[in-house]
């Protein structure tokens, strides 16, 4: 765990001695990483020397405009200041102010624990909900939003299982999301998402509302999640849908459940078995994982319920409503008016990065209470 998690973050309430202690460890991580260490103790320091450079960076910053200011006013206040300098001092004094506090909230920001999983890879599963063949297609325009988004990002994404629907979209579909800070920006949009839209096989015009539910999890290491291979039931499948004659001569498809838990997962993406319970093996995994994160984490999802919601795939957090144009985030009740730019991609980050912020913001106020 990095040296600054869990500090305090009243900064009228820290002691200096406290951010001089993260001064100091920054730059002992500096000095220990030009030695030669062993390549495990290396990448431990690594991560934590860059998780701390942007803390550090921010005291520094936040005590430069600190003892400017301090300056300011010991001029202010000395007997000696004559007139045109002491008003000069005094029109540069709320401007100094202003930029102080700014950089204290960005110190408290910095202060702020970090969840460890941030930076994982994301398992995002999106499921068609309530209303048919029209569910499927909403979930198919999901899928393509996160996707859009992702490569703005610079992340990979892959369909690692997907149930297309009938009429085109998906009644399921899998994929990894792989990317630095893929959870961190997409870990809020677990929950059912709403479109109230005319179906195209609508002749009278009507408005149907339809739903999918979308579950972003972070990815699972080995590490993790202990397995134990007599808790697993392995079936081997002939694999369904398109193939040729491939379908009808291998048993590639594989389907795992895990008897614990009662989680089934079933994998037939890939012509290799081997490679198929592979996926499907990294994919109980992380559900298996996100299970057990919910019940450690209990209470950070009951501070963050009021803010951005629990995350729970039963919790209606979005409507995408098409003949107004706009997306609504309930949570929030953020509305925007770039209903075909957020489904594209270009404008979901001005959702995600506000309930960010909102997350941000239900953190500070419980840190100061």
């Amino acid at each position: 765990m990095p040296a600054f998690a869990g500090m305090t973050m009243e900064l009228v309430m820290l002691p200096d001695q406290k951010l001089n202690a993260l001064v100091a460890r920054h730059t002992a991580l500096e000095r220990d990483l030009a030695a030669a260490l062993p390549a495990e103790t290396y990448v431990k320091l690594s991560r934590e020397f860059a998780e701390l450079a942007p803390v550090v960076e921010a005291v520094k910053s936040y005590r430069a405009a600190r003892n400017e200011l301090d300056d300011l006013t010991s001029l202010i206040a000395d007997p000696a200041t004559d007139t045109e300098m002491r008003s000069i001092a005094e029109a540069e004094k709320p401007e100094l102010e202003a930029r102080r506090t700014a950089l204290e909230q960005q110190l408290r920001l910095a202060l702020l624990p970090k969840d460890a999983m941030d930076d994982r890879n994301v398992i995002l599963e999106i499921r068609a909900g309530t209303g048919g063949d029209e569910a499927a297609l909403f979930a198919g325009n999901l899928f393509r939003m996160y996707e859009r988004y992702a490569a703005k990002q610079n992340w990979k994404v892959e369909i690692v299982a997907a149930s297309e629907g009938v009429m085109g979209g998906f009644k399921e579909v899998i994929a990894e999301i792989r990317g630095r800070g893929a959870f961190a920006k997409l870990k809020f949009e677990s929950g059912v998402h709403r479109v109230q839209r005319v179906p195209d096989t609508e002749a009278s015009g009507r408005i149907h509302t339809s739903t999918a539910t979308v579950a972003v999890l972070p990815e699972a290491e080995t590490l993790d999640v202990a397995i134990n291979e007599g808790d697993l039931k392995i079936d081997t499948l002939r694999s369904s849908g398109a193939g040729g004659q491939h379908v009808n001569k291998t048993e590639s498809a594989v389907r795992i459940t895990h008897l614990p838990s009662g989680i089934v997962v079933a994998m037939q993406e890939d012509r290799s078995q081997h490679r198929n319970r592979a996926k499907a093996m990294a994919v109980l995994r992380t559900r298996l994982y996100d299970l057990q994160r919910q019940k450690q984490d209990a209470a950070r999802a009951a501070e963050r319920r009021g803010q951005v919601g629990t995350g729970d795939r039963s919790e209606r957090i979005r409507t995408y409503n098409y003949p107004q144009g706009r997306v609504s985030d309930h949570r929030i009740n953020l509305t925007l008016y770039k209903l075909p730019q957020i489904l594209e991609g270009e404008a979901l980050g001005e959702i995600i990065d506000a309930l960010v912020t909102e997350h941000q913001a239900a953190l500070l106020a419980a840190e100061e209470v």
